[in-house]
């Protein structure tokens, strides 16, 4: 009885799934896809060339300083950072890392002080490292990107036999995984020597959706990396007054402009070291190191993160030695999306016209501060998909939203997209599609003689439309249960130790934790990804009931669970104060983990 009821509480779950599959609005998924977008943290890998010839291309370490201002123009939690650092083989490599506090900042900055030179160069082994590590650390709801730091030239080493076409076809596939993710490479081109590769760098931002960059002096990285953020982060550069230097304090205003900007990141650079002070806009001073801003510093710039700011005009005070040049940029970090409201159908003919209307929204809430509107513009972006030609349309600030009426050309298809625009930030709605290729416009139906209303019932398509459904329903059914297990975190921690089988030492414990996995990770990723230890990609962790977690092999093969050699092929179950011993037989070590709830 029991069984019965099951089957037919299954059953209907999976009809409903499909009738709210195919009954749900459509214009409304790649509207939820685009606030998803627009709200999400970041995900990046930045990628710095240390071979022997950024000596001479890069002979400041404008990549260190580039890399570390990155991380500080971060927001202070949620967004994760992984580096590379090639030459003809990965020299050295931090795996995602979760950026919750100042101490995680730095903990990356210190990573790239460390980062020494080697010889020969192949850019393709950087960006493929890049893209493999964001398949296996970065977080589904964050928004992917590479940054690449090099003079984009390649410099073989012969007694390899590695040629240059060989080099072009494993670019190429990063290149294809990368656009088929949605991963742009931004590239910043480092040209002390004059030898810099433009073009390629160039053609990899481009083929990516990222931009490309040159520079030969640390002075330019602000306004990079400023651009950098705003083109991933859908923002714009706010440009401050220059100050030069006199030895005193001089005051320059910094607008913020509503109660929507999580943060303000003023970035400031001279040749020589320059004093900061911060008022409010009540007049009060600022504690630079403090939950309301904080600054940080680099021999090459300084960088004042506001926390939540308050509406108004704070004052950023700067000292700078006698007739030193002083740059300072802004760049704010809103949460805001641009929704716009279902269409009624998505089937049109030439002639018809179709209204628009889109609103921002905060958090998912329509915006509240009803002000930010005043001075924004909204454009209606048209896009004949048959032709490939697109023109502009403005649409109507309302005062809380925007709104306009698109009139069908012709009869082709075509994609919509509102952009709306002030000084400081900018947001696109997810794509509109209107499919006006011939199809019967909207509202209308077929008319019928009196000789058809005299047909029976047409049951053939009654009962196909209901086995679809059924269909549909036990796929829905399925593909939910999928992506549960998919996103299905974990708890606890490991506490792992390397043995040297040849030494017999032991490296010092190590205590990660596992909450930022969901679905599966392999070992390597737990290893920080040290190529030394690549052979352990082959041990995957999956989540299991009651808090435990399952280890394969996935080559097949043993290990040792409390000192027991254990079939692993088929998975090995974890539970609270289990021990594994995984021996290496490339690196001649053990792995040893403790698995701790």
């Amino acid at each position: 009885m029991l069984r019965t009821r099951k089957i037919r509480w299954l059953s209907g779950t999976m009809v409903l799934l499909a009738i709210l599959t195919l009954l749900l609005p459509q214009a409304l998924l790649p509207q939820a896809a685009a606030a998803q977008a627009q709200t999400s943290g970041i995900d990046a890998v930045l990628v710095a060339d240390v071979s022997n010839s950024m000596n001479t291309s890069d002979r400041d370490k404008i990549s260190n300083e580039a890399m570390k201002m990155f991380i500080d123009m971060l927001p202070v939690q949620g967004d994760k950072v992984g580096i590379v650092a090639y030459t003809d083989q990965v020299e050295r490599e931090k795996a995602m890392l979760e950026i919750q506090s100042d101490a995680d900042k730095s903990s990356l900055k210190d990573f790239i002080d460390q980062l020494g030179r080697g010889p020969y160069t192949d850019v393709s082994v950087g960006v493929a490292e890049a893209v493999n590590i964001l398949n296996h650390g970065a977080d589904p709801s964050h928004s992917p990107m590479i940054v690449l730091l090099a003079d984009g030239n390649n410099d073989f080493n012969k007694t390899k036999g590695r040629t240059q076409a060989q080099s072009d076809a494993d670019l190429e596939k990063s290149v294809k995984e990368a656009q088929d993710q949605g991963i742009p490479v931004y590239t910043i081109g480092l040209n002390a020597d004059g030898k810099l590769n433009k073009d390629a760098l160039a053609d990899l931002a481009k083929q990516t959706g990222g931009k490309s960059f040159i520079t030969d002096t640390p002075d330019d990285l602000p306004q990079i990396l400023s651009e950098i953020f705003a083109d991933h982060a859908k923002l714009n550069v706010v440009k401050l007054p220059s100050v030069t230097g006199n030895g005193s304090y001089q005051e320059v205003t910094v607008n913020v402009p509503n109660d929507s900007v999580l943060e303000a990141n003023i970035s400031i650079m001279s040749s020589k070291p320059v004093e900061v002070q911060l008022t409010d806009p009540s007049g009060q001073a600022v504690d630079l190191n403090s939950d309301a801003a904080k600054l940080s510093t680099s021999k090459s710039y300084s960088l004042v993160k506001l926390l939540k700011p308050q509406e108004g005009d704070w004052k950023l005070r700067v000292k700078g030695a006698p007739k030193d040049s002083i740059d300072i940029n802004l760049l704010f970090n809103y949460d805001l999306q641009l929704v716009v409201d279902p269409i009624k159908t998505k089937s049109y003919t030439k002639g018809d016209k179709v209204d628009l209307a889109a609103k921002l929204e905060n958090g998912g809430q329509p915006l509240q501060d009803n002000d930010l509107y005043t001075d924004m513009k909204a454009t209606l972006v048209v896009k004949d998909v048959d032709t490939g030609k697109s023109e502009e349309q403005p649409l109507e600030n309302t005062g809380s939203g925007f709104a306009g009426t698109f009139e069908v050309p012709d009869n082709h298809n075509y994609e919509l997209i509102i952009r709306a625009e002030e000084d400081s930030f900018y947001r696109e709605s997810a794509p509109i599609t209107i499919n006006a290729s011939g199809a019967a416009g909207s509202g209308s139906q077929p008319t019928t003689s009196g000789g058809e209303q005299d047909k029976s019932f047409p049951w053939l398509p009654v009962i196909l439309g209901v086995i679809a459904l059924i269909v549909v329903g036990v796929g829905a059914w399925f593909l939910m249960g999928w992506l549960k297990r998919k996103n299905r975190g974990f708890v606890g921690q490991m506490v792992v130790e390397i043995r040297d089988e040849n030494t017999g030492d032991k490296s010092y414990p190590q205590y990660k934790k596992l909450v930022s996995f969901r679905g599966r990770f392999h070992l390597h990723q737990l290893l920080q990804l040290d190529p030394e230890l690549k052979e352990t990609e082959k041990y995957v962790f999956t989540p299991s009931n009651g808090d435990r977690i399952i280890v394969r092999n996935t080559a097949g093969g043993t290990l040792e669970k409390s000192g027991r050699a254990v079939d692993a092929s088929s998975g090995v179950e974890l539970k609270n104060g289990d021990r594994l011993s995984i021996p290496l037989q490339q690196a001649d070590k053990t792995i040893l983990i403790e698995y701790l709830v």
